[in-house]
């Protein structure tokens, strides 16, 4: 409410201002009321648009000085390191051509300004400059189109070569379920029609199939370090995204069809949260924290960094909420871990016994 009030009074002092502006300028008797800009004009207009060059530059600076400590810190997956190197030298091409272009636009809008009884001069048509600034362009985004099709391609060579863990990620407003495939790594068959949720079938596994027997159903993701996981994505109800930013991984979960990422995680949560740019981050966000604290607000209470799967997709009032935390651990770790949890065939049995 505070933002919006202050926004509201921002707005209102420059509705005054410009209307103070016009007044004044209503007032003022002027001997000439021509609308033709003079050459004092067109130099004052000269050095504003130096002016503005100075401050586009100064707040790309800025920004690149404020704000790149909230970027994501070092990809957590093999693949990821492919996915930041092409996003940085697109951004390097990008920051270049702009660094020249607005250059130049400026530098010849004062360079080349009105004056009295100066005629412009110009050309109809130059075929050389118009090959340079044509096929400059094309070869430049034939390489980043090419470069970023070779990227997603391998990125998408989901397979089962490598032995890879088999996860489904089941989305539903407004939350994430995980299935393993158990002790054979097969899941079993489903159908969103299935669905009993008075026999805890939450995510309609045919009982009939014996490969869904030992399926384990979680609410928190463990992963083990090193090895490959190939994701199955289902959604229930409308259109979600499975979208894991530490490891460069996104997907749309699509009603009534099956779709598959694959990805090795190559730290384990223990390790990321000992990188300087996170300690630095868990510094900064629970330094707000305590301020918020302090003032008595909810919400407020120290945060440690976990892998998170969001949904990237806005599929309803509380999509903002639809996070299910990634636990990366040892291999060690891991069957530990998965050796504790009951199986869907054990869920069937409790609940029949109910």
């Amino acid at each position: 409410m505070t933002a919006f009030l202050i926004i509201a009074v921002l707005v209102l002092v420059a509705i005054a201002v410009w209307q103070m502006t016009k007044i004044f300028e209503l007032s003022q008797i002027r001997a000439n009321n021509s609308q033709i800009a003079t050459d004092k004009d067109n130099k004052y207009n000269g050095y504003l648009m130096f002016a503005f060059l100075i401050f586009i530059y100064g707040i790309t600076i800025f920004s690149f000085w404020k704000y790149t400590k909230v970027l994501l810190p070092e990809a957590a997956s093999e693949h990821g390191q492919d996915v930041d190197n092409l996003m940085l030298w697109s951004m390097v091409i990008i920051f270049i051509a702009q660094t020249i272009t607005q250059f130049l636009l400026h530098y010849f809008a004062y360079k080349y300004r009105g004056e009295k009884g100066k005629k412009a001069l110009f050309f109809a048509d130059n075929d050389r400059l118009e090959f340079v600034w044509t096929i400059i362009p094309v070869i430049v985004l034939a390489g980043l189109i090419l470069w970023g099709l070779y990227t997603w391609t391998n990125i998408m060579d989901v397979n089962d070569e490598d032995d890879p863990l088999i996860v489904e990620l089941y989305a539903q407003q407004f939350n994430w379920t995980a299935r393993y495939g158990g002790t054979d790594n097969v899941l079993g068959e489903a159908n969103v029609r299935m669905i009993d949720i008075d026999r805890a079938n939450i995510l309609g596994l045919d009982e009939a199939d014996p490969n869904a027997t030992d399926d384990i159903i979680v609410k928190e993701l463990y992963l083990p370090v090193g090895r490959k996981v190939n994701f199955k994505m289902r959604s229930q109800d409308v259109l979600h995204s499975a979208y894991m930013p530490h490891f460069r991984a996104q997907m749309n979960c699509v009603p009534g069809m099956i779709t598959e990422f694959s990805y090795t995680p190559i730290f384990t949560t223990e390790e990321m949260r000992l990188k300087p740019e996170i300690i630095d981050k868990v510094k900064r966000t629970n330094s707000i924290r305590a301020e918020k604290a302090a003032r008595g607000e909810d919400n407020s209470d120290p945060w440690e960094f976990d892998y998170i799967l969001l949904c990237n997709k806005i599929c309803g009032k509380s999509h903002y909420n639809m996070q299910m935390k990634i636990i990366v651990v040892t291999e060690e770790e891991y069957n530990d871990w998965i050796s504790e949890q009951q199986t869907f065939g054990k869920m069937m049995l409790a609940s029949a016994a109910q």
